[in-house]
């Protein structure tokens, strides 16, 4: 059965996680790709950084996002959430800070979903070029939903 989350299930699922399929327009034709996010919980924004690149060559031009998030146990017990929101590139002290927050949340979650430490970024990062200063941005969340099917019960007769 496929049953809707409400907003606080929704926003678990996206604090327990940290790999999310990132969405936006470029040249009016749709993309999708994985990204690392942390979810900030105080400020009810999603963390990310990325290179200088395609993505943010078009997140520039079309700040619309959407960011999914699953939790796939079966193909008949899953849950998933969905973000409509905006990007919002930042400069300076705000990004080092919210740079710094991604690092440490996503570092505690690699911890407690994967049983293992990481001490560096480019751990558990692909982006890292210590040359170019990183492009550190939040999505804005503006409506957040979420579904998710669980297996029925069956009733032994």
């Amino acid at each position: 059965m496929i049953a809707n989350l409400n907003k606080t299930e929704c926003l678990k699922i996206l604090s327990r996680n940290y790999i999310g399929h990132l969405a936006y327009i470029y040249k009016n034709l749709p993309f999708v790709i994985p990204i690392t996010y942390y979810y900030d919980q105080k400020n009810v924004t999603v963390i990310g950084y990325s290179g200088e690149g395609h993505k943010t060559k078009a997140l520039r031009l079309n700040n619309a996002v959407a960011l999914e998030v699953s939790e796939i146990t079966t193909i008949n017990n899953w849950q998933s959430v969905l973000i409509h929101g905006t990007f919002e590139e930042l400069d300076g002290t705000n990004a080092k800070s919210q740079l710094h927050e991604f690092s440490q949340g996503v570092k505690k979650l690699v911890s407690a979903k994967e049983k293992r430490d990481v001490n560096f970024i480019n751990e558990f990062s692909g982006k890292v070029n210590f040359e170019a200063v990183p492009i550190v941005y939040n999505i804005k969340i503006e409506e957040i939903t979420g579904k998710q099917r669980e297996p029925k019960l069956r009733i032994e007769r």
